[in-house]
C-alpha cells in the first residue's frame, strides 16, 4: 500500500482516499491527488539553476527594459521578497522605485 500524503493543512498523517479526494479526519479538509502532483512539479529556477521559492532575494543579472515607461530596470538591481506565480513572467515582486512588476526567473539570480 502507498503512502498517504499528510495533511496541507493540519499535516495530520491519517488521511485516508475517497475516490478521487484526499480526506483528514482531524481538520476535515479535503483535496485532490492531482493537486498534489501538481504542485509538485512546478519548479522555477533562476539563472544559476538554483531552485527559487516564496520570499527569497534575487538579483538582476542585465538590464530590462520596462513596458510603459521610459525607464529601464538596471543590472544589479536587488529585489526582496518574491512570489512565484504561473505564467511566462513567473515572479511577482514589488521594485523600490518601481513598484509592482512581473519578472522571469531567467533574468534574476538568487542572493
Amino acid at each position: 500500500m502507498a503512502a498517504l500524503p499528510k495533511c496541507p493543512k493540519c499535516n495530520s498523517e491519517y488521511t485516508y482516499e475517497d475516490g478521487s479526494l484526499l480526506i483528514c479526519p482531524e481538520c476535515g479538509h479535503e483535496w485532490s491527488l492531482e493537486a498534489v502532483a501538481v504542485e509538485e512539479e512546478r519548479v522555477i529556477k533562476d539563472a544559476n539553476g538554483n531552485v527559487l521559492s516564496d520570499g527569497d532575494s534575487v538579483t538582476v543579472i542585465k538590464d530590462l527594459k520596462v513596458k510603459g515607461s521610459s525607464s529601464t530596470l538596471k543590472q544589479g538591481t536587488k529585489v526582496k521578497n518574491i512570489r512565484l506565480v504561473d505564467g511566462d513572467h513567473n515572479i511577482d515582486c514589488k521594485i523600490d522605485g518601481f513598484g509592482a512588476m512581473s519578472l522571469k526567473s531567467e533574468y534574476v539570480k538568487k542572493i
